[in-house]
């Protein structure tokens, strides 16, 4: 074999993996690898303006295609920018790989004082990334691209990162790249799955939880064919949403933990929780009604806030299919459905009376506008809470995503890489104090032309804390009150097509022709003009999304 570089050997390996798109900055420190994907031609490089930019949008790119998401970035402070991109992914459990830069192996780990220097890089990464590596010569880039890519792909996926000197990017072997590791999905054991096929066939009022682990793991389709032959509801925490589409008959949604749903639930026999942790999911219930049968392919999660009847340790996939070959249980008690169903019904009514009919019209109008298959992106900002985590239709997998950790500002990246992956029109609503955090991705949206549609809902500052504040501190606000840009000149000065509307029917022409034109577009909605949402300026305590 002829020699190559280093870094052609990490593109090499990223092309064997199936990655088409790397998110990230050029650096003194990663060059070589750069110049490789360039030359190369098989992977589309998207430069964005910050690298936990990078991280987030890589992110987004996983959680809309299930691929593989990649970033590539600089050593030192490029690296400690990654830190709270990869924080997230991991909350996300979203696979993405963090390539880093790294000084000149003669020089590491010696105090030289040498460029974007930090001699604990490696042990930073390893706080937030459930596998790290650091190759020391040339020849083992490729192998340590596969071993990280498969850990992280393997099980409940999660974020890894390499750090590579650079000495060994501009390096040279003639050692072949090889090929990637086989990650294989985990099969149940059979005699659990028996024991549940008995538990199903004694029981009537059966319930379905649907997590994160469904999407991730390619499930939805076999969770949908379960419930459809248990006629059974299904409940899904926030990364489980689109585990089943919001307009089927079964779905109900995220408000497992709702009072009045607890209320219904009491006569359940059984709980199917499918791919979740049930960290938020069953917060305030104490013990779960009826029997638990808990399947998820992470070991960690079993017995971690409810004991299971039944641990089933695999795959959701493989398990659900498991199920629907071994099983013949009889459908559901119908009226145990629709005691369900009609809270469900109760509950959203309520809620589009709270939100107003601005806020509910608005909601309708995004969905009537976008495909089944179009991502909705939202950040931490009221319109998520009030109705965009919960409320708005989710219709397909991978169509939904948020800040998995709370954190303000990831939904403008998220937003970009999740476009990046579909290829289709991406909407995002942000807040205008979060949207600021990273407002220098329009440019990134602007450089690529990546279709996102940008609501920035404004109010002046934080409202969500100014509502808190208020409340708790006898009125006393400090910091929540912003100088605040008009966002559609800001993006048009950044070459993006941008208005500023008042009211509904002004909002309604401008997302239609929004979604109408091509590239990034943003909308600034003066959420003063809309009626105002009652009941949500009140301290909010946060779910995991599972």
């Amino acid at each position: 074999m002829a020699e190559i570089t280093g870094g052609q050997a990490v593109h090499d390996a990223l092309v064997k993996l199936g990655v088409t798109h790397v998110f990230g900055i050029p650096s003194v420190h990663n060059l070589p690898t750069f110049d490789a994907i360039l030359n190369g031609g098989k992977i589309t490089p998207i430069i964005t303006r910050h690298e936990q930019a990078a991280v987030h949008a890589a992110d987004g790119y996983a959680r809309a295609s299930g691929k593989l998401g990649v970033a590539l970035c600089s050593t030192g402070p490029g690296t400690t920018n990654t830190v709270t991109g990869i924080y997230e992914a991991a909350f996300a459990s979203s696979p993405v790989l963090v390539l880093t830069g790294q000084n000149e192996s003669t020089d590491y780990g010696k105090g030289r004082a040498a460029g974007h220097e930090h001699e604990n890089q490696l042990p930073m990464l390893q706080t937030v990334a459930r596998a790290v590596g650091s190759p020391k010569y040339a020849k083992d880039l490729a192998p340590t691209v596969f071993r990280i890519a498969a850990d992280i792909m393997n099980g409940r996926p999660q974020p890894g990162a390499i750090e590579m000197p650079i000495d060994i990017q501009y390096g040279t072997t003639d050692v072949p790249v090889g090929e990637p590791i086989v990650v294989h999905p985990v099969a149940p054991n059979q005699a659990v799955i028996d024991d549940t096929v008995a538990l199903l066939g004694e029981t009537r009022r059966r319930v379905i939880i649907a997590g994160g682990g469904v999407i991730s793991g390619g499930a939805s389709g076999a969770v949908q064919e379960l419930a459809e032959k248990l006629n059974a509801p299904v409940f899904v925490s926030g990364n489980g949403r689109g585990a089943i589409p919001d307009d089927h008959e079964l779905a109900m949604g995220t408000i497992f933990n709702r009072e009045p749903t607890r209320q219904v639930l009491q006569d359940t026999d059984v709980v199917i929780a499918i791919g979740t942790r049930l960290r938020g999911t069953i917060a305030t219930w104490g013990s779960l009604p009826g029997k638990l049968v808990h399947i998820d392919v992470d070991p960690q999660v079993h017995g971690l806030v409810a004991r299971a009847d039944i641990s089933v340790i695999a795959d959701a996939k493989e398990a659900t299919r498991a199920l629907l070959d071994a099983m013949n249980a009889e459908p559901g008690d119908s009226d145990f459905l629709s005691s369900i169903q009609g809270v469900r019904k109760e509950q959203e009514s309520n809620t589009r009376e709270r939100i107003g009919s601005d806020m509910a019209g608005i909601m309708d109008h995004i969905r009537a506008g976008m495909d089944r298959d179009s991502v909705f992106v939202r950040d931490m900002t009221m319109p998520a809470y009030a109705w965009g985590n919960e409320w708005f239709p989710i219709l397909a997998p991978q169509t939904t995503m948020n800040p998995n950790s709370g954190a303000i500002g990831p939904g403008l990246p998220l937003g970009n890489g999740a476009a990046v992956a579909s290829g289709k029109k991406t909407v995002v609503i942000h807040g205008d104090g979060g949207v600021m955090v990273h407002i220098g991705e329009l440019s990134t949206a602007a450089q690529h032309q990546i279709p996102i549609v940008l609501i920035v809902f404004t109010d002046g500052g934080y409202g969500v804390l100014r509502g808190i504040q208020g409340q708790m501190f006898e009125g006393r606000n400090i910091g929540v009150d912003l100088a605040t840009p008009n966002f559609a000149t800001l993006a048009q000065g950044m070459g993006v097509s941008g208005e500023q509307v008042k009211g509904f029917e002004a909002f309604k022409s401008a997302f239609d022709r929004a979604m109408s034109a091509p590239g990034p577009y943003v909308i600034d909605v003066d959420l003063r003009t809309l009626e105002p949402m009652q009941g949500f300026g009140k301290r909010i305590e946060f779910e995991q999304p599972d």
